[in-house]
């Protein structure tokens, strides 16, 4: 189904009203209440606490990128840039799965949708060239799902089967001098980056959502690790060390899907074990 058809669908699962309502908010952002009369809802006089993450989506959009970071024109190349892009969504997915386990059901549900927007739309011209079908219903009606109260086990599989759609999308990924080993060691060290971003950006925000991307971002980064680690190691073994030692760093800041209290992780070490990450895969 092509992508100028989702709202149809999305207003045929009562998603519509969801997104045109502002329920379905974007990355990191908190859903606005709805008014229980209707009417429009009065603007405070002093500025509500802004997004952490909306300069850098900001900029993230600039120069022909999409939502999520991503560099739309290098994914048609770069098979990085385009596994990157799939590791985005399903670290959304990961997150909500997670977050739905734990009873945050409005955050799992934002969480399953959010790939569309952010990234994938921007990527069906580039899966088009490389003969990827759309997949993007499993992630809206994954989202609906939750919003009708499926149990964990049938989320659980339709979020396997999201995974694995992105899997298959993988397998299509442009060709490269590049090994497969070191195709993944870059993706996991992008979600790394990412990861410690959000951390960093959490301690300055009360957002669970922000702290949730943060999660569903170390999710990611270890998923794509752990699926080549013994190739990686192979390879190279100094990123395979590093990416070891950064995964353990994230394991402590996000425990679960659930934002701790205190978040008493130390971001600078996080920094810089994402960096030690880029600096073993450069030599």
């Amino acid at each position: 189904m092509a992508f100028d058809t989702k709202l149809k669908q999305w207003t045929s699962l009562g998603l519509g009203t969801v997104l045109m309502t502002g329920a379905l908010a974007g990355c990191s952002e908190p859903a606005a209440p709805a008014d229980e009369a209707g009417t429009e809802i009065a603007q405070p006089e002093t500025p509500a606490e802004v997004d952490p993450t909306a300069e850098a989506n900001t900029l993230a959009t600039e120069g022909g990128e999409g939502e999520g970071g991503v560099t739309i024109d290098a994914a048609y190349t770069d098979p990085v840039v385009y596994k990157a892009a799939l590791a985005i969504a399903a670290a959304h997915v990961l997150a909500a799965r997670d977050a739905y386990a734990k009873g945050e059901t409005t955050a799992a549900a934002e969480m399953y949708a959010h790939p569309v927007s952010e990234v994938l739309f921007d990527m069906e011209p580039v899966f088009a060239a490389q003969g990827v079908a759309d997949f993007t219903d499993l992630f809206t009606d994954t989202s609906a799902a939750v919003f009708a109260g499926e149990s964990q086990e049938q989320i659980n599989a339709r979020t396997d089967a999201i995974l694995a759609a992105l899997d298959k999308a993988a397998e299509s990924a442009p060709a490269t001098d590049m090994s497969d080993a070191m195709v993944s060691a870059h993706v996991a060290s992008d979600q790394i980056d990412r990861a410690s971003d959000m951390y960093r950006l959490s301690l300055d925000s009360d957002f669970y959502e922000t702290y949730l991307d943060g999660y569903g971002f170390y999710q990611a980064a270890e998923r794509a690790f752990t699926q080549a680690e013994s190739d990686i190691t192979a390879e190279n073994s100094d990123a395979a060390e590093s990416i070891r030692a950064a995964l353990g760093l994230l394991a402590e800041a996000y425990p679960t899907a659930l934002r701790p209290d205190p978040m008493d992780t130390d971001a600078a070490a996080l920094a810089v074990a994402a960096s030690e990450v880029q600096l073993a895969l450069s030599q």
